[in-house]
Formats: C-alpha cells, sequence, structure tokens
C-alpha cells in the first residue's frame, strides 16, 4: 500500500481493485494542482487509455481544491463544503474517463508553494515510484498560475530522485492557464485529442461547481483545442479535428543539472528569434 502523508489524501479506484493493483498498471500519469486541471491539460493521455486493457490513465490532484472562485447556485458555498464538491466531481470524472486510479493528496496551495515543504514531493515521489509510468503529463513551465508552476517544480524535483532507469521516457507540460500556441512550430509537441469528443465534453462538464460557479472551462478547453488544430498550418488543411499542444520536458527530468528556468526562456528566445528573422526577411 502506498504510504502519503496527508491524513486528508483521498484515493478512488473506479473498477474496485485494490489501490497497489490499480497503481501498478498505469501506463500514463498525471499530475497537476487543482480538480479539472487534468481533464483539461491530459486528456491525450486519458483517451489513449479509453476501453484499452494494456493502457492505463492515472490522476494526481495535488491541491484541496479550496479557493476557486464561485458564483450562482455556489456563491455561498463555504471552503470546506467546496473542497467536499470538488473532491466528488473528480471521482465523477475518474469514472467517465475510466482511470486505473484517482489520488486527490489535498494539500493548501501554501504548502505546495513553499519549496521547503518536503511532504508534498514525497507523496508524488512515492506514487511514480509505484506507478512506473511510461508517459507523463504535467503543468507547462510557462504557465501564469502560481500553484500550477509550484506542482510542476514539486513533481520535477520528485521525477529527478528516481533512478535513471525508472524515469518515464515522455514528459510533457500541457495547456491550462496559458496556451501554447505562441511556441515555434519546432518546439511544439502536437498531441492530437480529437478523438471520443462526446467523452471530452462530459469529463470537463461534470465539474458544475467551476462551470455553474461562472467558469465555463467546458466551452473554453473545447474552443481551444479546435483552435489549435484550424490555426496550426496555414497553408494547408486540418490534419487534426482537435489538438493540445505541449512541452517537451523530457530532457529536464533526464538530465537534472539542467535549469528549469533557462530551459523555458529558451522557448521563449526562440519565439523571438522566429518573430525577427521574419521581419528581416520581409522588410
Amino acid at each position: 500500500m502506498i504510504k502519503l502523508h496527508n491524513s486528508k489524501n483521498d484515493i478512488f479506484v473506479p473498477d474496485g481493485i485494490p489501490v497497489q493493483q490499480a497503481l501498478e498498471r498505469t501506463t500514463h500519469l498525471c499530475i497537476s494542482a487543482h480538480q479539472d486541471d487534468n481533464e483539461i491539460l491530459a486528456y491525450h493521455g486519458i483517451v489513449n487509455c479509453f476501453q484499452k486493457k494494456d493502457h492505463w490513465f492515472t490522476s494526481v490532484i495535488v491541491s484541496n481544491g479550496s479557493g476557486s472562485p464561485r458564483a450562482g447556485i455556489y456563491a455561498d458555498t463555504s471552503d470546506e463544503e467546496m473542497q467536499r464538491i470538488r473532491i466528488k466531481e473528480q471521482k465523477k470524472a475518474a469514472f467517465v474517463g475510466e482511470y486505473a486510479v484517482q489520488i486527490q493528496l489535498g494539500y493548501p496551495s501554501t504548502n505546495i508553494k513553499d519549496a521547503k515543504e518536503h511532504k508534498v514531493v514525497e507523496d508524488i515521489h512515492e506514487i511514480i515510484k509505484v506507478a512506473q509510468p511510461h508517459t507523463i503529463y504535467l503543468h507547462n513551465p510557462a504557465d501564469k498560475h502560481d500553484t500550477h508552476i509550484a506542482v510542476l517544480l514539486r513533481s520535477l524535483e520528485a521525477l529527478r530522485q528516481l533512478p535513471q532507469n525508472k524515469r518515464p521516457k515522455q514528459v510533457y507540460g500541457c495547456e491550462v492557464w496559458r496556451g501554447l500556441d505562441w511556441l515555434v512550430d519546432s518546439d511544439k509537441k502536437i498531441l492530437a485529442v480529437g478523438e471520443s469528443p462526446n467523452i471530452a465534453q462530459a469529463l470537463v462538464g461534470v465539474f458544475d461547481s467551476q462551470i455553474s460557479g461562472g467558469k465555463r472551462y467546458d466551452l473554453a478547453t473545447a474552443g481551444r483545442r479546435l483552435a489549435n488544430a484550424t490555426y496550426l498550418f496555414p497553408h494547408e488543411v486540418d490534419k487534426a479535428k482537435a489538438i493540445t499542444y505541449a512541452m517537451d520536458l523530457t530532457p529536464l527530468v533526464q538530465n537534472e543539472t539542467l535549469c528549469i528556468k533557462d530551459y523555458t526562456i529558451g522557448y521563449l528566445q526562440r519565439l523571438q528569434n522566429d518573430v525577427s528573422k521574419r521581419f528581416d526577411r520581409l522588410s
């Protein structure tokens, strides 16, 4: 049985098999900050495991989900009530998406943002060590949400503690609070996510506390994926119905001497060079 520090953690296995066995079958794993983040950033992993016997998606949510904006029927919901609602909604998504395991660590954002809070890193490390996925989805390092970046940093720290032969073969940094259409085309990892659009819609749609609470993540997520597919190739017809963009974070996991900040700034510098060269060529 995996050992987690926070007593407020919640583990749900949709098909009811023992947790250890369920986690060990994982092939694709997503670690994100909030309930509904995984359904937005890692649908590529979800749909590639859906209805498969040899591919399994595991979802890890690090924060407790408190402090989210709320309106309508949720306007007067307390933080404690909202946390319970969001945990329940995340379990609904896990059932709809047929996840291997849904783990909610339940840490407050203040703990996650504290680089000296080693319990968060240790919990993430424990999960990855047992699951041993070949593909991991994380927040991208250019995301504009502080808690997202904190989860990314804690996750990379946990991954770098693994022996080299136990580290995942592919690690993606995906879109939530900042799209990645600005990446130069050679830097884009293009993840086709047009399959089973009904499942994609249902997964985001179960988070009623967010949608009815004032944030149309269901429409925005579908719109971004469609826009990515349409605007990818200016001189060609669409090659996919929906696309999620990602950064390749695998080098950061394989080589712990790489600076995460410098690695990210490199993407911005390549965009700057691309813009500058285009002006030079056409002026």
